[in-house]
Order: C-alpha cells, then structure tokens, then sequence
C-alpha cells in the first residue's frame, strides 16, 4: 500500500507527530511545501495540522492544499493527527467532519496532543499510522 504523511507544523510539534506517523506506516513524509504530487496516486494518506488561531487549520499552506484535494478525498482512508496550544479540540472535530462529508474513510480516531508529544502521544502516532497502512 502506497502511503503518504503530508503535514504543517510552526513549532515542529506536529512534525514530530509525523514522524511518528509516518514509521508506524512504513510511509514517505512529507511536509506540505515540500509535496508535489497527487493525493490519487496514494492509497491512505495521513495528514497533520496544528490547530491555529481561533481552533482552524493553518490558512496560508496546508488549508490551501487540503482544499485543493478535497474532492480526491472521497472513497480514499486516511488518518488525521496534530498539535495545540489551547482550546478542546474543535479544529480536529471540524476537520472530520469535512473529511467524512467529503467522503473520505477515517482508518481510526483521530490524535491530538497538547504542545509537544510526549510518549504516549508518539505511540499513538505510531499507532495511527500502523492502521492507516493496515
């Protein structure tokens, strides 16, 4: 299974969790400036954002991308995963709901953490990779 991780991280919390992601999947990493290809030519895709502002994802790279495969989204099992500061989560249960309508296949729940992963946090990455690659 063709596998990717494609994330946006500040403060690199969220890319340690892709890290994370991307060995439990056995996946190529990438962050969202750095992705140039298609999100069809991938079997499961995992994606990570921290929340931002008032609990969104971050607007000037990773949502523009997001939305641009938005459509490819539909019948494709992917994973999400990121990082806050503040709030309860909102970003992330927003960020299901977009996808689920979309039509996307969540492989489990999705992770957060607060600020910096700890182990548990880095485990459930891992975690969540293994079954996006399941």
């Amino acid at each position: 299974m063709k596998t990717a991780v494609i994330y946006w991280s500040g403060t690199g919390n969220t890319e340690s969790m892709a890290k994370a992601v991307a060995e439990g999947a056995g996946a190529e990493c990438f962050a969202v400036s750095e992705f140039s290809g298609n999100v069809e030519d991938y079997d499961a895709i995992a994606l990570g954002c921290p929340a931002m502002g008032a609990e969104e994802l971050e607007d000037s790279e990773f949502l523009p991308m997001f939305e641009s495969c938005t459509d490819s989204l539909n019948g494709k099992k992917i994973a999400l995963f990121g990082s806050y500061g503040w709030g309860d989560g909102e970003w992330m249960r927003n960020w299901e709901e977009t996808c689920k309508n979309a039509g996307a296949v969540l492989a489990c729940d999705s992770v957060i953490c607060a600020d910096a992963p700890d182990d548990d946090a880095t485990a459930a990455c891992k975690a969540l990779g293994a079954a996006l690659a399941e």
